[in-house]
Parts: structure tokens; C-alpha cells; sequence
């Protein structure tokens, strides 16, 4: 199989500080990293290594402090904030680990909402918004607000949020760390059906159990990348073609 695949991000040199003089704080230390697609990638790390505040930048949610980000071949740093939030709309989709979901709004209208400032009509975000949730099997649940549905609910629905758009890069921040094994193997079977030729997934995680899902494992620690080596997933598969 070919390694050669689309960049997806495309970091060189990114540092990020916060504060300032003696307050100054160095989180990430001109880091470099490509996420491409047709992987489903993890970056890994002990707490306080950086990886939120890394996938915070490539997403175009926080600044860099140094370096320069492509997100989908667009090249965040020479945009405005504005112009960011518009590639971000257009490309990604963004799983937050506690879920982020509208408690006032029904499982569809949380992802329908989505759909509709990404400029679909009413009817079409509503019918886009039913068939994703059918497909991470909360078809009957469409109709329930986040308070009435379980954490595993809840992240399926932000799941369904995610994918609705057809996102070329799906971005997730420790997406299974309150869910049980089982759910969390539910989760992790959606974001890895999700990857092909001209889509990829990042996700931050403590769980090394997760690398059964994994093309890539990307490891960092006190803000410096420390390590880039083939998940089992990208192995396994290697195997079977080898044999």
C-alpha cells in the first residue's frame, strides 16, 4: 500500500506561550506534524504535554504563538478570524470530549444546527441531520435533549454533529474517556469508518487500548514531539496484504 496520502494539516514550528513575563508559560515547542488522509491518527502524551493545546491550533480554534498551520491546503496563519471560522466550517468537524451539545435543543436540532450554518436549508440540515444520527443508532432518539440521554448518548450525538457535514478532517478530544468499554469500542468503530481517500481523523487520547483503531501514533511529551510510529490498525492491515 502507498504512503503516499493528502496532507490534511500541515504544522511546521509551532510554539505556543501564554502570558507574558514572569508569567510567561511555553506550552509546545516549535512542533511539526502532518495528519494525513486516510489515517486515523492518535497524539498521545501525559497531562500537560500539550496535545489540547495542539489540536486547539491546528483546528484554528487558538493562535500560534510561532510557526505556521495549513488546514486542507489553507494556510491559517495569513487569515483572518473570520476566514478561519469559515475553512473550519467547511472542513472539519470537532468532538468534544464533554460532548458541547445545546441542553435547550433536541438530539436533531443539536445536529442539525450545525448543518444549517454550514448554509443548508431547514429540510435538508433536518434530513441530513436524522439519517446521521440513524447511523450511530440514535434514529429513536432524535427527538430527546441531551438531559434525557447517557454519556455514551450524548457523545454519539456529538459524533453524529461531527460527521453530518462530510468533514474532510474530524478532530477529537479524549472522545471516550467517560464512556464504557463497550460503548467506547462503538465510538471508536464510527470515527474509523469515517477515514478514506480524502478523510482523515486526529484524536487526542490517554488510552492506549484506542491503537487497535490507529494508522498513526503520534506521541508527544513536554511539548516536543517525541515519537511517530505505525498504530496496530495500519499494521494489521499491512500484514494481511503482505500475506
Amino acid at each position: 500500500m502507498s504512503d503516499v496520502r493528502v496532507p490534511l494539516v500541515r504544522a511546521e514550528g509551532v510554539s505556543k506561550v501564554y502570558g507574558t513575563g514572569a508569567l510567561r508559560t511555553p506550552v509546545l515547542h516549535s512542533v511539526s506534524l502532518e495528519v494525513r488522509a486516510g489515517e486515523l491518527t492518535l497524539l498521545m502524551g501525559p497531562s500537560g504535554s500539550g496535545k489540547t493545546t495542539l489540536i486547539s491550533i491546528v483546528a484554528g480554534l487558538q493562535r500560534a504563538s510561532e510557526g505556521r498551520v495549513e488546514l486542507c491546503g489553507e494556510d491559517l496563519s495569513r487569515m483572518s478570524e473570520s476566514q478561519v471560522a469559515r475553512v473550519r466550517r467547511a472542513r472539519l468537524g470537532f468532538v468534544f470530549q464533554t460532548y458541547n451539545l445545546f441542553p435547550a435543543l433536541t438530539a436533531l436540532d443539536n445536529v442539525a444546527h450545525v448543518l444549517r450554518m454550514k448554509g443548508a436549508s431547514p429540510r435538508e440540515a433536518d434530513a441530513t441531520a436524522r439519517e446521521a444520527l440513524t447511523r450511530v443508532g440514535l434514529g429513536d432518539r432524535a427527538g430527546h435533549r441531551p438531559g434525557e440521554l447517557s454519556g455514551g448518548q450524548k457523545q454519539r450525538v456529538a459524533i453524529a454533529r461531527a460527521l453530518a457535514g462530510r468533514p474532510s478532517l474530524v478532530i477529537g478530544d479524549e472522545v471516550t474517556a467517560a464512556l464504557d468499554s463497550h460503548t467506547g469500542i462503538a465510538v471508536m468503530e464510527l470515527l474509523r469508518a469515517h477515514v478514506g481517500p480524502a478523510t482523515g481523523v486526529l484524536l487526542v487520547t490517554h488510552d492506549h487500548r484506542l491503537e487497535a483503531f490507529a494508522d498513526r501514533v503520534v506521541e508527544i511529551e513536554d511539548g516536543r514531539v517525541v515519537g511517530d510510529r505505525a498504530g496496530s490498525f495500519r499494521a494489521t492491515r499491512e500484514e494481511a496484504g503482505a500475506a
